[in-house]
Parts: C-alpha cells; structure tokens; sequence
C-alpha cells in the first residue's frame, strides 16, 4: 500500500470496539450512496474512475501535444484560474517540482496563475513580470462567466492581440471549459476564434477535476510525468474501491470515519492539515477548498485549516498546543529522504551544533515531527499521520485520489451534498448587482 494512516499520537481518542461497528456501518452506507449514485449531486461523480480511462482518450493525446508546443513558443505560460480551477496545478506543480519551480526550470516555461483575485496591483506586478517575454495563456472556466478569471483573461488577451497581433493571439490561448456553447460562454468564443480547447468534465466539479484538462495541461506544460500522475490516482481507486470488513483494512474509509469521529464524538470543530515540507504549503490550499467546499453546509462540517510546520511552530504552535481543545490534526509525512543533506561539523562549535553533525536534514526534520506529535498529543491534539514513501508525481497521483474519495464519504456520512457549493453564490449575487450587471439589476 502506498499511504499508510498511523494512528500512534492520537493520546487513546480512537474509537472503541462499539463504535468502530457504528462507523463501520455509517461508512458502508456512505460507500453505496456514492458507488450507487444514490445521494445528491450524484451526477457529479465522474472524477471516481478518470485517471484510469483518461490516457486512453483522444484528447490526452492532445493535451501532450498542446503542452509541447506551449513549451516551444513560450516562456512563460499564464494560467487563468480561480479555485479548483487552479489550486490543484498549482499545488501539484509545487509539491512534485519545488515551490522555486520558476526559478529552477529548465526547458519548460515560468507558470504564473493570476484570475483569482480582483487586486490592481497583482495585475501590474504580474504584467510586470511578464515583460518583452513570449508567452501563452490557458483559460479555465467551467462556464466562462465567473467574474476573476474572465476579468483576467480580458486583461491578458488584450496583451496577446497587442504583441502578436489578432491571428498569433489565437495560436497562443488554450482554454478549459464546459464542453458546449450552451454551458460556457468561453466555448462559443473558442469556437468563434479558434482557440484550442479541453473539456472540463460536466461530471466533476472544479475541487475534484485537478486530475482532468483542468490540472494536467499547466502541470504537463511543467514537464512533470502526468502519466505516473495519473497511474498513481488509478491505483488508489482500485486500492481503495471498497471499504472492507473493517475500517482498519481502507485507510481511505479509515481517514474519513475517524473524521467523522473527531467531529461527532469528540467535539472537535477544525481539522488542521500539516505538513513539514514548504512546497506542500499550496496543497494545504487545495484541501481547505476539497473539504471546506464539500462539507460547510447546512450548519454541518469541520472548519479545514492547514500549516506547515516548523515554520508556523513559531506562530501558531503555542495556540494548538495550548489553545481551544477544538483542533485535530491531519500530517503528511514522506518515509525518506529526497537529497541527503547532512549538517558538518564546525571547529569551536561556536553555534553548539556540533551535537547534530553527520546527522540528515531529514532526521533533524523527522525528530521534529516526532517531538511535536508527541507534544501536541498530550496536549489534547489528536495527530492523524499520512505516510507517503516518496514525494513524486505517482504518490502525490496517489494521495490526491485518496482525498477525494475520502470527503465524498465524509460528505455522504454527515448528510450533505460533497458536490454543491450554494453558497459560493450569494456573495457574486451582490457583487454583480453592484457592480450593475444586466441580469441583475
């Protein structure tokens, strides 16, 4: 198995032998809603088996080649995005390349994600930044009309068409969007210009499509292995397709039981996901928006928080050690080292770290994470702990499937939709009527 949960510094909050047969019993049920399509938003579980059919299709087969040809008209490669439309590449982007992706390339274009903020200023620093560079665009939007990105892609279009004129503009955009003029205002454009386009699945929601068009042709354009990618998150579903006899046995079912259990039972209201790597700092990003999304409604759902420690240690860690007792704790953990950095020893020991010479930056990062577990659970902070054995794309593939799966059981066993967002619309309803659109005046 490739994810192990460790459930070692939970500080004896498990579930007893009854309730384990309760939660058994809640995460089977949960299981036959989502298989069955039997529960709401069940249309929108086409995410459940893409990785393993998607690099059979015709327009993988495109998306590879549109991602090499990204790579040698361009520099840099603008993405535009906001939410599960850009979160989930970016934050691949980092946790398989380096968050320095930009500075360490080689070969492969800078990738810039803008659309998803209204902010002047990060337009101009952006436009900035860009310079006399060549460049493309990719525009994602399932519908086209969501305010941040169609204001940014205006915006960067406008400065396509004025450097390389109207004809190479539309050689230089590859949009994402629904798949027909009916559902995206961005498809009737496409068709109308010329633009090459991918479907973002009418199936999946943006917060599950990181695995589809939407996440591969920016991560592809990265030169990141989107096959191992996509094999890692085929294997997690055929690994985790069925809950088993016991919880224990699905790790996958085991996550979101306990979840529930935290929730439910022991009164905890956030789940804070940590890691100890800074360039899973935006996947943490991407779980808020999975869980936060899937979860937060009708009064229901635990509060997603992320950290990366040790840096946040130094900020945040006195609150989850001795703040409100209302925190668990999710941890990414990788089983070993990526480089083998190790600390020297120095004449004098003038800064007393000679103690730590010949020892890795790995070992000093994994006592630390060791050491706080260890704290944190005996000041009433449960610690789930994810072990991964590596951090590439097959096991990132991997862990992103194994979040997927595990909100929409989280979802279906506390009662609400995992696949709507109603809420997300009341804020653009008020924003469009003062900003006097015509539907909404």
């Amino acid at each position: 198995m490739s994810l192990r949960l460790i459930t070692k510094y939970t500080g004896g909050t498990l579930p007893g032998a009854e309730e384990y047969a309760e939660l058994n019993e809640l995460a089977a049920a949960a299981h036959n809603t989502l298989e069955n399509g039997t529960g709401a938003g069940s249309g929108m579980r086409g995410w459940l088996r893409f990785a393993s059919r998607y690099p059979d299709s015709g327009e993988y087969k495109q998306l590879l080649a549109a991602a090499e040809r990204i790579r040698s008209q361009a520099d840099a490669l603008v993405v535009v995005g906001i939410g599960g439309s850009y979160l989930g590449a970016r934050a691949v982007l980092e946790a398989v390349a380096s968050r320095y992706y930009n500075e360490i390339r080689r070969g492969t274009p800078a990738i810039y994600f803008t659309g998803n903020t209204l902010s002047e200023s990060d337009y101009a620093e952006l436009d900035a930044l860009l310079g006399d560079r060549d460049f493309a665009v990719n525009v994602i939007s399932k519908s086209g009309t969501t305010l941040e990105p169609a204001v940014a892609f205006r915006y960067f279009k406008s400065r396509l068409i004025a450097k390389y004129g109207d004809a190479e503009a539309n050689r230089r955009i590859y949009v994402t969007t629904g798949a027909s003029p009916a559902s995206s205002t961005l498809y009737q454009q496409a068709l109308a210009k010329g633009w090459q386009c991918f479907a973002v699945p009418e199936d999946m929601g943006g917060r599950y499509s990181v695995l589809s068009a939407v996440g591969l042709l920016p991560i592809a354009c990265a030169g990141i292995d989107v096959d191992a990618l996509l094999r890692g998150a085929a294997d997690a579903a055929a690994a985790y397709a069925a809950p088993g006899a016991r919880l224990p046995d699905n790790a996958c079912y085991h996550y979101a039981a306990l979840r529930y259990h935290y929730y439910k039972t022991k009164g905890k209201a956030v789940e804070l996901f940590a890691s100890y790597e800074p360039s899973l700092t935006l996947f943490g990003e991407w779980y808020k928006q999975l869980f936060g999304e899937s979860e937060g409604k009708e009064g229901e759902g635990l509060f997603p928080a992320s950290v990366t420690f040790t840096t946040d240690l130094h900020s945040l860690g006195q609150y989850i050690q001795e703040g409100r007792r209302l925190l668990f704790e999710t941890v990414l953990t990788f089983g070993g080292p990526a480089n083998a950095l190790a600390v020297g020893e120095e004449p004098g020991n003038g800064d007393r770290l000679n103690y730590l010479a010949g020892k890795t930056l790995y070992q000093v990062n994994r006592a630390a994470f060791q050491a706080t577990a260890m704290a944190h659970e005996s000041g009433g902070c449960p610690n789930l702990v994810l072990e991964l054995p590596k951090r590439d794309a097959y096991h990132i593939g991997w862990l992103i499937y194994f979040f997927e799966k595990a909100c929409a059981i989280s979802g279906y066993m506390l009662g609400v939709n995992p696949f709507d967002q109603p809420g997300v619309e009341s804020y653009k309803t008020n924003m469009f009527t003062m900003l006097g659109h015509p539907d909404y005046i």
